[in-house]
């Protein structure tokens, strides 16, 4: 049994029992206590409050809706007169958020009065999606939340569409906190996620004449009942300014005059653990000015001025990603990384001071995880802060920074690998850079003395990139500064050692680690997929399969159970229709149910391939055109689906997009071939989107040129949703492959160790050698004008020498495995057993492995399970000090 399944069995599996007994006993639930701690003197002096706050809010139907009765009227101002669906579901909002604040308040003053070490996790995205369905299903309370919002008149399930995604992220980097998040809480251990409050998400993706058209995603217009605004945790950050040098007691001390100070406000979202009673939180940012207004300014009649440094403060946090292209765009996108880190660190060291210990012991009760590069800087903040205010030598401070920070990196490509002008983080943040170059300095010493003489490695591994604009390489302060650096998938762990980060794994080889990405099941298939949920509830008889993934690996003779394998398709169907029912109502087209899903959804880029996908679209079109009718029946009438966001400046990926709708618009049109095959564009795909269209897959695509995805975790939602994966030998690819079997995958193209010789091949080739006939046929297809006239800049990307991502390589091997998939799909038993077999093997992919596994090899904590509430207030949990 491993690690993870001890604790489920043990302490997580008693309080998922707990959780259920006390949420499905509605009659008991005015007797519910809570746990005690604390001193007897604060119970002394507020004995009627304790008394007052004794009990958890009862979850019977009738005080559920007496709950969302009073928030109606007190918290949102309404009439029983004037009162609509939003509304409801803002009031059922704000009761299912005070349940989690009990939670929440009790879970953090166990942790504190158990002085256990707790993890910060800091990412520059949360994409947590909707909160509603999320915590009712997590707190065990959708079938009492159903019946208590009937009997007002309204459907829970309407209500969840009221809901705004939160626009805190953009892609995978964002949805894998977030799932990291619930699993912490599922998990019990102790957690804080940090982030930055968004006013704007990075957009809202529009589709106009067939092209991305970028619009404000103001999520909070109608506000957001989830978040509590913590005017009592607020911090000062500051910009800008000099380094003055002083002497005392014969050293020199460094201060740090900053030219600018904004404060940093914080908002927290509770995130609930599933059947457990503990609740963490994710604490979000927001940039408010140190001076709310210049009256001075006001009163000479300079009305702008007077409000130009709140206006200036907000900036900061008001656009995810602003456009980095001009010097302010990375000034700003500078400022909001250092405001993360900045406040985030001032919070982790007032947690720490509330009980006196020495520095030294901060890695024994603090693990910072750096969710990437952007919030790199913390490890030289942190630094600033034990040397110039708490007076620490460089030495010890050293010390305790590398024993504190974990890196985990989630790119293969080094151009996506962040780095700052010295010029402007030395104006934004000068004692930083002074900082910086000290660390380059006895780094770059240590690697002279591991490998004297060699200049090669003394260039790779400085913090400073030469050359005519100096940069600091914020990857190499994040390797340096951490103890331990993880990839995500194994091929991508594998690449930073012998390719990415070589000469930093020849330094420190234990250093390198690989965890896998996962996904939370709670999220990603109990929530998104409710039928296919129950179905397993009840062919094994519980549901605490969704804390133990593993125990779906015994419904394995399933696959010779032809009635388990049409009711498992039935739920396929099912989930077809509801997202034929979304594609009606937000693309106007009409799709069939019988034909076979086709799915890719994610951001548009050059190397995750969408382009080949609609080559072969257009490939497979004409091959429709050229076969007579009945012919045709050899081709799975199928309908492809494409989705996500190009970024702003990233013209190529723009003109993905429209190559896309005009295909579209000529296939879906055609009425000899579009019973057989049809296009559809899915717009502003994000988490409530993707719940809705990753059950209804039948294959999805996931199609990266071999070492540019690090991982990828749609494929592990769609695998984990009964989804077949047509992939390439990339990223997860690969452990879903061996987890699942390479019969039950479709894998092709080029392998990592082939890409690089074949790049150079195709640099010194023919364009009409290198290119097979089957693709010049579609180019020249795209060329006649057919799709429009407006595509040839994306055709010059493979046919003039510059096929970096090889498309035309892997276009062929790409094509026969369609023809494999077509007559696959013709045989539906066979299919439904690929699929099945698909979703019960996917127990690797949950991330709840993911976080045991940190908190194994990189964090050393352990979970700290809130004490049980009871019914007798005698047996209450009480700790003394």
């Amino acid at each position: 049994m491993s690690g993870l399944q001890k604790q489920i069995s043990g302490s997580d599996s008693k309080t998922l029992m707990s959780r259920k007994s006390f949420c499905g006993s509605n009659s008991n639930m005015n007797q519910l206590f809570r746990p005690e701690f604390g001193s007897t003197q604060s119970l002394a002096n507020h004995e009627r409050l304790w008394h007052l706050m004794q009990n958890y809010l009862p979850s019977d139907k009738k005080s559920i809706q007496e709950q969302i009765v009073n928030h109606v009227e007190f918290s949102l101002a309404r009439t029983r007169f004037d009162f609509h669906q939003v509304h409801c579901y803002q009031a059922v909002s704000h009761s299912i958020r005070d349940r989690l604040i009990e939670s929440f308040n009790d879970t953090q003053l166990y942790f504190h009065e158990q002085d256990c070490k707790r993890v910060y996790y800091l990412s520059i995205e949360f994409l947590i999606g909707r909160c509603l369905q999320n915590a009712v299903g997590n707190l065990g309370l959708q079938d009492a939340y159903t019946d208590a919002v009937q009997e007002l008149g309204y459907k829970l399930e309407d209500l969840y569409d009221e809901e705004v995604d939160p626009a805190l992220g953009n892609g995978g980097l964002g949805r894998l906190a977030a799932c990291f998040l619930d699993s912490l809480a599922t998990l019990n251990y102790p957690a804080f996620g940090y982030g930055i409050r968004y006013s704007y998400g990075i957009f809202k993706q529009l589709i106009q004449n067939g092209q991305q058209v970028e619009a404000p995603d103001y999520w909070l217009e109608k506000g957001n009942p989830w978040e509590i605004e913590r005017l009592d945790v607020q911090y000062p950050v500051k910009f800008y300014g000099k380094v003055v040098k002083r002497h005392e007691n014969g050293q020199e001390k460094s201060l740090w005059e900053a030219g600018e100070t904004i404060v940093a406000r914080a908002y927290d979202t509770p995130i609930p653990g599933y059947m457990t009673f503990n609740t963490i939180a994710l604490r979000l940012w927001r940039s408010v000015p140190a001076n709310e207004f210049d009256f001075t300014s006001f009163n000479e009649g300079d009305y702008f001025k007077s409000l130009e440094a709140r206006e200036k403060a907000e900036y900061i946090t008001s656009v995810l990603y602003p456009n980095d292209n001009s010097y302010a765009g990375k000034e700003l996108r500078l400022k909001q990384e250092y405001l993360l880190v900045s406040a985030t660190l001032q919070d982790i060291i007032r947690r720490f001071k509330k009980v006196r210990r020495d520095w030294s012991t901060l890695p024994e009760k603090v693990a910072i995880q750096l969710n990437d590069t952007h919030p790199s800087l913390a490890i030289v903040e942190l630094l600033r802060i034990l040397i110039d205010q708490e007076g620490m030598t460089h030495a010890n401070a050293w010390d305790i920074i590398s024993k504190t920070f974990g890196y985990t990196n989630h790119t293969v490509l080094p151009e996506a690998l962040e780095k700052w002008g010295v010029d402007l983080l030395g104006s934004l943040l000068p004692r930083h850079l002074e900082i910086i170059y000290y660390i380059n300095l006895i780094f770059l010493n240590k690697v002279s003395a591991k490998f004297p003489g060699d200049s090669h490695k003394l260039s790779a591994l400085s913090l400073i990139e030469e050359g005519p604009v100096k940069k600091i390489r914020m990857a190499n302060l994040s390797i340096i500064g951490s103890h331990m650096v993880n990839g995500v998938a194994r091929i991508h762990s594998d690449l930073l050692k012998t390719d990415l980060f070589k000469d930093h794994y020849e330094m420190r080889p234990k250093k390198f680690i690989n965890i896998t990405n996962g996904v939370a099941p709670r999220r990603w298939l109990r929530s998104c997929n409710q039928q296919l949920a129950k179905l397993y509830d009840e062919w094994l008889g519980t549901d605490e399969w969704v804390l133990n993934m593993d125990m779906l690996k015994t419904l394995e003779d399933k696959c010779e159970d032809q009635l388990a394998l049409i009711q498992f398709m039935k739920v396929k169907r099912n989930n077809k229709l509801r997202l034929i029912k979304w594609v009606r109502q937000y693309c106007n087209v009409e799709v069939n149910a019988d034909t076979l899903f086709d799915i890719q959804v994610k951001r548009i880029h050059e190397y995750k391939r969408q382009f080949m996908n609609i080559l072969y679209v257009i490939y497979r079109y004409l091959l429709l055109k050229d076969t007579p009718t009945e012919g045709r029946r050899k081709f799975a009438p199928r309908t492809v689906f494409f989705g996500g966001k190009a970024a702003p400046g990233y013209l190529n990926a723009k003109r993905i997009i429209k190559l896309i709708n005009s295909v579209a618009e000529v296939i879906n049109h055609d009425l000899d071939t579009n019973h057989y095959l049809k296009v559809v564009f899915l717009p502003n795909y994000n988490v409530s989107s993707a719940e809705i269209i990753i059950p209804a897959s039948d294959i999805s695509q996931h199609i990266s040129t071999a070492g540019t995805e690090a991982s990828g975790t749609s494929n592990m939602k769609f695998v984990m949703n009964g989804g077949i994966i047509l992939g390439t030998w990339d990223g997860a690819n690969v452990e879903i492959a061996e987890e699942v079997g390479l019969d039950n995958i479709f894998i092709f193209g080029a392998r990592v160790e082939e890409v690089g010789k074949l790049i150079d091949n195709m640099k010194n080739s023919d364009p009409y050698q290198y290119i097979q006939k089957p693709l010049w046929n579609v180019i020249q297809t795209i060329r006649s004008g057919i799709f429009g006239h407006d595509h040839h800049g994306l055709l010059d990307s493979i046919s003039n020498r510059n096929d970096f991502y090889l498309v035309a390589h892997d276009f062929y091997h790409y094509a026969q495995a369609q023809i494999k998939i077509d007559q696959l799909y013709q045989d539906k038993i066979s299919w439904a057993k690929k699929a099945f077999y698909n979703s019960i093997r996917s127990a690797k992919f949950s991330s709840d492995r993911t976080i045991h596994e940190y908190a194994e090899k990189i964090w050393n904590i352990k979970p700290i399970v809130v004490p049980q509430p009871t019914q007798n207030k005698q047996d209450r949990f009480k700790i003394q000090k």
